[in-house]
Order: C-alpha cells, then structure tokens, then sequence
C-alpha cells in the first residue's frame, strides 16, 4: 500500500470514529436540557410526535436508542405499553425505519462530501466510496419491501397454515433454493408468492423489479468508472471490479436455478478482496426463519491503520479445539481437516463500519465471520471482522439505566463501569474473547452440509450462537489470564441476562436463546441464584467452567452426528405460546421477572449514578 493510502486511511478511520462520538452523544439529552442539545431533542421530538407518543425521558431514550444503536426493542416495548395494536405498531416501526435510514443516509453523504474535499485516496478509491453509497442507497429502498414481503407478509401466512410444519411443507415442495446436483442450499435468494392454495418461488430481480434494476445500475455505473481510473495504492482494481461484476450478475439473475451458484461466485470473487477497504454484500438470514433468505445488507468497513491482530485467540482456539477432537472426534477427521483449513486460512479485519445501508439500519454486527457457504470456505477460507471501537463507543455513550442496578446491584454494575471507562486495554482483552472468540467459535464442527442437516425443524441459528460463544470460552478456559477471568464471567453474566430483552424480537431469536442456555448453566453452577431478586456468586467460577466444558463437549459430540438442533435446545428451553422459556423452574422464573422488569422500567434513567460521573 502506498503511503499517502496509509496516511489517508488513518484520517478517514479518525473521521469515522470522531461521527460515532457525536451519535453517542446524542443521549446526553436525557441528562442535560441546555440550548447547547436543542437540535437534537427537537429531531427526536418529531419522531415521536409522528408516532403518537408523548415527549418524555423514557421515550426520548426509546428513539434516541433506535437512531443510535440501531435496534428497535425498546421502541417496541414502548409502542406496546402505549396500548397500540399489532398493525399499528408495524406502522410505526416501519416509520422509525424510514427515520432512521434517512438521518443515516445523510451523515454517510457528509462523511463523503468531506472525503472529496480533503481529497482522501486516489480518484479511484473516492469513486469507489461513491459507488458503495449509491448501490446502497437503492438498497436501502428497496429493503423496505423486502421487509414488508417476506416478513410481514409471507411468513406470517406460512405460520398461520402450517404452524409448526412449515420447514417439512417447503422441503416437500421443492421451495428452497438448491444447489446444480439439486442439494438443498443453506440459504434463498428468492422470494415467495402465493398462488390460490400454494406457493412459488421466485428470484429477487423477478419479484422486485425496479428495486433490483437500480441496484444493478449502481453497480454497473460503479464498474464502468473504475475501468478508467488507477490503483496505484493497493493493486487491488481488478478484484474489486470482478467483485461488482458478480454481484451485479447475481442480483440480475432472473433464473432460480442459477441463484446459488451466481451468489457462490460473488463469495469467492469478495474473499480475495484484502483492502483494508472491505464491501460488505447480502450474507446473513436472521431475519427469515423458514427460507432464510439472506437480508439486504450493504456496507464499506474499514479495519484499523494500526493493524491490531487477535493472534492469541486465534492460537487458543486451535489448541482448544485439537485437544477436544483428539478426545471425541477420531471418526470424523474429515471436519477437523475441513475447520482447521478454515482457521488457517482466516482473514481478520479489526476495524469499525464506515458506510451501511438496507437492513443495517436495523441493527449493526459487533462482529461477524462469513461466508457462510462453506464450499467457498474450503476453497477460500473465512474472513472474520470485530467493531470493538465501534463497540466500545456505544457502551460509554449510553445513559446508565435503573434496571441494571435493580438486577445487578451497585457493587456489579460499578466494576462492569470501571472497566468501560477507565481500563480500556482490559476490556478490549475482553472483547477479544468473548466476541473475537465467538467468530472462531462458529468455524469449528461443522461439516459442508451439517446446517442443511441440523436444520430440519428450522432451529439450528438457536443453538449455534451458543456454540459460538463457548468455542472463544473454552479456548479462553485453556489458557486463562487471571488478570482478566473475572471480567469476562461478569461479561458473560450480564450478556446472559440482557438477552432476555430480545425475547419477542423474532430477529435476534437465535441470541436470546443463547442466553437462556447461559442463564441454565449459571443457576446450574450457583454463579446465579434467584429468590425474588437475582444474587450473583462469582466464587462459584470454577464450577460454571465445568458445567460449561460439560455441555460443550456434549454439543461437540451433536454437532459431528449432525442431529436435529431442536433436540440440544430442547434440553434448555421449550416454546409456551410463541417464545421459548427455560425448562428449568428457576430459570424460568428469573426470566419472566427480567422480562416484565424490562417491560416496565427498562427505559428508565438510573438517577443514582448518571454516565456524566464516570466520563
């Protein structure tokens, strides 16, 4: 790379980190009334004016949450407590989509209008920077009829008609995308339609038209511009233009059975990307539960100029995982080849999100490992990306809430404090493990085909998030800091518990049900005890460590038999009128008192201790 692309690089990774600051700070508001916050408070106000709610703290905090933080819980909770419907809060939730994708839109042009005028990069890599905004501004449009379709539309008719068969209905009827040997793909690109009494699928260029057209205008008038201009900073012109070229293929194919092998295309041709300038394309299902069609996802990430690395993790996971395999897997030696190629080839970018778009504007990664086609994977291995600034950032900028000293208590939340304020290098040791770990985590015991196969009753992202985790903890279990073990149970603990939030959030289902299965092994252990108020006993770290090597070995062991994931999340949790609950009574309980204590004062301001204390 040259010097000027380095010098630019750190300017513009600055730029971006300085624009997170300012968004956190927009929570000041609820700490400080000055004329110096009145724009703010009046760009919130009008939200809720138009959502029909009154102007206060708790519901300030709701909307500030969903521009900032990009996630839509707590405004839900709220829009429920003010006695709207089911079809008025669709409504308004698509309302503060629109709100929130606009403001985003707009700091993403001023970030590039600065760009242009301090003439970061070469013309190649602006025009480049432009493309990314422009394809991602189509998909951003188009996003809101992905949403309406699929997910307000289709699947609430396949819920209703085949209830807990809908996985058994569409494998029957052929609906899921497959591969040219006619294998069932981990994931759709396709739509479907309802004809009379059944069901067709159709491909996203044919269904949407318009929408998809300007996308793949935007891609080819990107393509188009960078064929004239030089890269004379990475080298890396003619993989990006091969990148584009495929996802503008991709996403105009109007042929179903070419899908999957198009969309296997724009995987290999993004992994041999390796700018520190990474375009993120369409790869995550969260959001589609039955076809798991992927969302429309878009974003330019940047890793940091310092080239941070992970290597430790990295080289904790392999010794964790060989030692583990060595015990349980000499039958399937053909995985252990298959991860440990995975792990080897591993490209990890430690950065922040730069530009995002479409369904990002529900929520950002804090970190992520794809791709998920693991054909590409054998071939090409994985790239894994960590937002620990980005991370970081969002935890100084929110205002300390009153639930969390109702649960925790003020010895707890004060350590968990200490640690975001005032030991940075500490929590991003943290964070290496917890979250960095997690990534890894996803790599190991999977097969080609284990998700098709685990998948049969559409439950398989609910276990594998818990197995993600528990691959960077057990790595962390094998060679453990002692300066840091502490952290990271407390870490552990209170992601556990914030999960129960997520419970009516159909999205995120596979993390909620994450934490119901912590939350199991932690009452398990005597780390948690409940009696009406929730006590937390970290002496009792040795026996969680055992109940989690315990439960992951075992988990290992399913994983390589490539049982139903339904049968693993049984032992845990079970489904009363919609959602899971634990099986375990105790559990069960603490979680229905979170979830109503979340539902009451989860908006509220801890006025003992404001945020303004510890910065």
């Amino acid at each position: 790379m040259s010097e000027k692309f380095i010098q630019d690089l750190m300017q513009f990774y600055a730029l971006i980190g300085e624009r997170q600051v300012v968004l956190g700070s927009y929570f000041e508001i609820l700490e400080d009334n000055s004329l110096e916050h009145i724009h703010i408070q009046k760009l919130v106000d009008e939200l809720l004016v138009e959502l029909e709610l009154e102007s206060n703290k708790q519901n300030r905090l709701s909307a500030i949450s969903r521009l900032v933080n990009l996630r839509d819980e707590q405004l839900m909770i709220t829009l429920e407590n003010a006695g709207f419907s089911e079809k008025e809060i669709a409504v308004k939730k698509r309302i503060a989509f629109l709100w929130a994708k606009n403001f985003h839109l707009k700091s993403h042009e001023e970030i590039l209008k600065i760009v242009e005028e301090k003439e970061f990069f070469n013309p190649f890599y602006r025009r480049l920077l432009r493309g990314v905004h422009e394809v991602g501004i189509a998909m951003s449009y188009w996003q809101d009829a992905w949403h309406e379709h699929i997910i307000n539309k289709i699947n609430p008719k396949l819920k209703a008609l085949f209830g807990e068969d809908v996985i058994a209905y569409l494998q029957e009827n052929n609906l899921f995308e497959a591969d040219i040997d006619g294998t069932q793909a981990d994931r759709s690109y396709s739509v479907l339609v309802q004809k009379d009494d059944s069901f067709e699928a159709q491909s996203y260029a044919n269904f949407f038209g318009e929408d998809v057209r300007a996308v793949v205008y935007a891609l080819d008038s990107l393509v188009l511009d960078l064929e004239t201009l030089n890269d004379d900073a990475t080298g890396q012109k003619e993989v990006y233009i091969a990148y584009f070229k495929a996802l503008s293929q991709a996403f105009g194919q109007t042929d179903r059975s070419k899908l999957l092998q198009d969309w296997i295309s724009v995987d290999r041709a993004w992994m041999q990307v390796k700018s520190p300038l990474q375009v993120g394309h369409p790869m995550e299902y969260y959001e589609d539960h039955y076809r798991k069609a992927v969302a429309l996802e878009w974003d330019l990430r940047i890793s940091n100029p310092k080239h941070i690395t992970a290597n430790n993790v990295y080289e904790n996971i392999l010794y964790m995982y060989t030692q583990l395999f060595e015990k349980i897997g000499q039958e399937s030696l053909h995985i252990y080849e298959l991860t440990l190629a995975n792990l080897q080839r591993v490209q990890l970018y430690i950065g922040r999100p730069a530009l995002y778009y479409g369904a990002q504007f529900n929520g950002l990664f804090s970190a992520q490992v794809v791709p998920n086609d693991e054909r590409v994977s054998k071939e090409e291995g994985k790239k894994i990306f960590a937002f620990a600034d980005n991370i970081l950032d969002s935890l100084r900028a929110k205002p300390f809430l009153k639930i969390s000293r109702e649960v925790f208590g003020e010895t707890f939340i004060n350590k968990e404090r200490e640690l975001i304020f005032k030991k940075p290098q500490i929590w991003h040791k943290v964070y290496e493990v917890t979250t960095i770990g997690h990534e890894f985590g996803h790599i190991l015991w999977l097969d080609s085909d284990s998700e098709n196969r685990m998948n049969s009753s559409g439950a398989f992202k609910n276990i594998e998030e818990f197995k993600a985790t528990m691959g960077g903890l057990m790595a962390f279990f094998a060679n453990e800091d002692e300066t840091i073990k502490q952290y990271v149970l407390q870490d552990v603990i209170k992601r556990a518990v914030g999960l129960i939030g997520w419970m009516k959030t159909d999205e995120v289902q596979p993390y909620y049900c994450e934490g119901l299965i912590h939350l199991s092994g932690m009452f398990a252990s005597g780390v948690l005890h409940f009696d009406g108020s929730l006590h937390v006993d970290t002496q009792n770290y040795d026996a969680l460590k055992q109940w989690y090597s315990k439960t992951y070995e075992e988990l290992a062991v399913f994983y390589l038999a490539k049982k139903d994931a339904k049968d693993f999340l049984n032992r845990f949790a079970s489904k009363e009128d919609g959602v899971y609950i634990p099986v375990e009574k105790t559990v069960a309980d603490f979680v229905r008192y979170y979830w109503n204590l979340h539902k009451s004062i989860g908006r509220d301001i801890d006025e003992l201790s404001l945020r303004s204390d510890w910065v």
